[in-house]
C-alpha cells in the first residue's frame, strides 16, 4: 500500500472527490465512516481527574460531571475505543510512581466492571471489534512517562501482563535514559539504555509512544525500532511552534515506520497565541481556538505523513479549556464534519477515526501475547 491509501482492515470505499457535498450528504459522510471503523481515541485523562476529584470512585458516571468525559458525552462521541492514560505526575518518587500507575490501572478495571454494558477491557484488535460489535467502548491502556517504570524493565513486562499497551517513554520531565521535549536535553535522545527499553518494547508488543519527547528522542526510537510507533496525542510543530509538537522531518518518517501521530485538541499546541495567554498571567480573554484549527492540523499531519499515519488523541480531562465546537469527548463528529465539508470521503474519515490505529494494533497484536517462558532483552 502507498501512504495515500485507507488503512486496511476495515474495507473502505473509493477516495475523496474534489466537491464538497452538502449538509445532507456531509451527515451520511460521517455516520458511514463511523460504521466502517470505530473511533479510536489515543489519550484520555479520565483516570486521573477522577484521582484527583472522585478519590477514585466509579459510582456516578453516567452524565452531569464537571468533566470533559461522560458516559452520555462518550455515546453522543461515537466514541468504540479509549487508551485511558494511566498517569502520574512525573515528580513522584520511583516506588510511589509504580504504585500510582497499578491504581490508575485498578480505577479503569473497575470501570468496566461497574458499566459491563458500556466498557470492556481491550487488549488487542480483535478485542476492540468484539467490543464493538457487542455495543461497547473498548477501554485499552496507555501508560504516560517512563518514570513509572521505576527504572525496572520488570515493572515494564508486569504493565504489560496487566494489558497496557503503550508506554510514552517521558513526561514533562526527562528520564534516567530518555529526553523529554520539555527539560534541558541530558542523552541525545536516547541513551543505551535507552535503545533497550525500546527493543523491550518491540518484543512485547508494547507501542512506543513518542508524545512528550524531544526530536531527538523521537529520531533515535524511530531509529531503532522494528515496529510501528504512535504519538498518542500530540500536534504538528509547523503549525505551532511548542515543544510538545512533532516536526515535519519527523512526520516525513512515519510512512517508513507505518506509524500513526494522534493528533491532539489541546489549545496550547495548536495556537502559539493561546500557548502565550496560557503560560502568561491570563490578562484577557482567551485567543479564540477553534475546531478548525483542529482540522487544519490534521490536514497538514496527512500532507506530510499520509492519511494512513494519522489518527486522534484528544487528551480531554488532560488541560483545563478545548477548542470551541470539539469541548469535549461529545465532539468527535463536529470535527469529522468539518473534513467531510473539506472533501474527505467517508473512507479517509474512517481511517482518521480508528482504522490507522486497528492497523498498529495489528501489527503488534502477537507480540503482545507473550509468555514468561520468552527470553527477556533488559534487567
Amino acid at each position: 500500500m502507498t501512504a495515500a491509501e485507507p488503512a486496511q482492515p476495515p474495507t473502505l470505499p473509493a477516495a475523496s472527490t474534489p466537491d464538497a457535498p452538502g449538509p445532507a450528504a456531509v451527515a451520511a459522510i460521517v455516520a458511514q465512516a463511523l460504521d466502517l471503523a470505530p473511533l479510536i481515541d489515543g489519550h484520555n485523562d479520565w483516570a486521573w481527574e477522577c484521582r484527583e476529584h472522585r478519590d477514585y470512585s466509579v459510582e456516578d458516571l453516567s452524565a452531569g460531571l464537571a468533566t470533559d468525559t461522560d458516559i452520555a458525552r462518550l455515546r453522543a462521541g461515537r466514541v468504540g475505543g479509549q487508551f485511558w492514560s494511566v498517569y502520574v505526575a512525573d515528580d513522584l518518587p520511583g516506588a510511589e510512581a509504580v504504585q500510582g500507575t497499578l491504581e490508575q490501572i485498578d480505577w479503569v478495571y473497575r470501570l468496566a466492571a461497574r458499566y459491563p454494558q458500556v466498557f470492556s477491557i481491550a487488549r488487542s484488535a480483535a478485542d476492540i471489534e468484539a467490543a464493538r460489535a457487542g455495543g461497547r467502548i473498548a477501554s485499552l491502556l496507555g501508560a504516560e512517562g517512563g518514570h513509572c517504570l521505576n527504572d525496572s524493565p520488570a515493572v515494564l513486562r508486569m504493565l504489560a501482563r496487566l494489558g497496557v499497551r503503550y508506554l510514552t517513554l517521558t513526561h514533562v520531565h526527562n528520564t534516567e535514559w530518555a529526553d523529554s521535549g520539555t527539560d534541558a536535553p541530558a542523552h541525545d535522545g536516547l541513551s543505551a539504555r535507552g535503545v533497550e527499553y525500546v527493543r523491550e518494547l518491540n518484543r512485547l508488543g508494547m507501542l512506543v509512544d513518542l508524545s512528550h519527547v524531544a526530536p531527538a528522542t523521537m529520531h533515535a526510537a524511530l531509529d531503532v525500532t522494528d515496529s510501528p510507533v504512535i504519538f498518542s496525542h500530540s500536534s504538528c510543530r509547523a503549525l505551532a511552534d511548542h515543544p510538545r509538537n512533532v516536526p515535519d522531518d519527523v512526520l516525513a518518517r512515519l510512512a517508513e515506520n507505518d506509524g500513526v501521530l494522534m493528533v491532539t485538541f489541546v489549545p496550547q499546541f495548536l495556537s502559539e497565541q493561546y500557548s502565550a495567554w496560557f503560560d502568561g498571567p491570563h490578562t484577557g480573554p482567551a485567543p479564540a481556538v477553534t475546531v478548525l484549527d483542529v482540522a487544519d492540523r490534521v490536514e497538514h499531519a496527512r500532507n506530510l505523513a499520509g492519511l494512513r499515519h494519522i489518527g486522534l488523541g484528544g487528551d480531554f480531562d488532560g488541560t483545563d479549556e478545548f477548542p470551541l465546537g470539539i469541548e469535549g469527548v461529545d465532539g468527535y463528529p463536529a470535527l469529522l464534519t468539518e473534513l467531510a465539508e473539506r472533501g474527505w470521503s467517508a473512507a479517509d474519515l474512517a481511517a482518521l477515526a480508528g482504522g490507522n490505529v486497528l492497523r498498529v494494533l495489528r501489527a503488534t497484536d502477537a507480540r503482545f501475547a507473550f509468555t514468561s517462558a520468552v527470553p527477556t532483552l533488559i534487567r
